[in-house]
């Protein structure tokens, strides 16, 4: 097997290169590799391709937290209870106000009955009874924002009483159920009233 010269005559170059009318075919315009567009690198999705971006995520939002939007000034969102609270108080617990009740017993027993009325009249004004001063505890109705005024107190102490003992033990029992088992931690003249009862160690709620 021979291969011709490339230096003799009729042999060169020119039988290797095609001839003039049949050139290799470049290829055609913008089918060859396209750098990507300024600013968007490899493997990123053109802008503008169809998908809405996601919305911002508040600041300090998170699993198991609840929304603080409308919430006054002053005030702050208690989870546990779902109320919004006078910033510097709490939702009175179940056993301090366990210990307010019991505590009254023997303050109406000091006081012989007369004397607890007395102070209980004087306090109405300001949201508490006697055994609720001394253990730093307040009455608050969330409809208002308020503490409750004396008519409130009566409505809750007289009518509420009133109401707990009309079938003795089965409603005392039902109001307990109902204070412990509940969110607010609401008796039955809580109920009556539109009532909760806070801890207010500082008397921010006494002015």
């Amino acid at each position: 097997m021979t291969f011709p010269d490339p230096y003799a005559p009729g042999g060169g170059q020119e039988n290797i290169q095609p001839p003039p009318s049949q050139g290799y075919n470049p290829a055609p315009p913008n089918q060859g590799y396209n750098p990507p567009p300024a600013g968007q690198g490899y493997g990123q999705a053109p802008p503008n391709s169809g998908f809405t971006p996601a919305p911002p995520v508040p600041a300090g939002y998170g699993y198991g937290q609840y929304p603080v939007a409308g919430v006054p000034q002053g005030m702050y969102f208690d989870q546990p209870s779902g109320l919004a609270l006078p910033d510097g108080t709490q939702l009175a617990s179940v056993g301090r106000r366990i210990g307010a009740y019991f505590l009254a017993i023997p303050l109406i027993i000091v006081t012989l009955g007369i004397g607890y009325i007395v102070w209980g009249l004087i306090v109405w004004g300001n949201g508490q009874t006697p055994a609720l001063q001394l253990l730093g505890m307040r009455c608050w109705r969330p409809e208002t924002n308020r503490v409750p005024g004396f008519w409130y107190m009566a409505l809750r102490e007289i009518v509420g009483g009133i109401v707990t003992g009309i079938l003795g033990f089965i409603t005392e029992i039902t109001s307990f159920v109902l204070f412990v088992t509940g969110r607010e931690h609401k008796a039955i003249h809580d109920y009556i009233a539109g009532t909760v009862v806070l801890y207010d160690p500082n008397k921010v709620l006494a002015s």
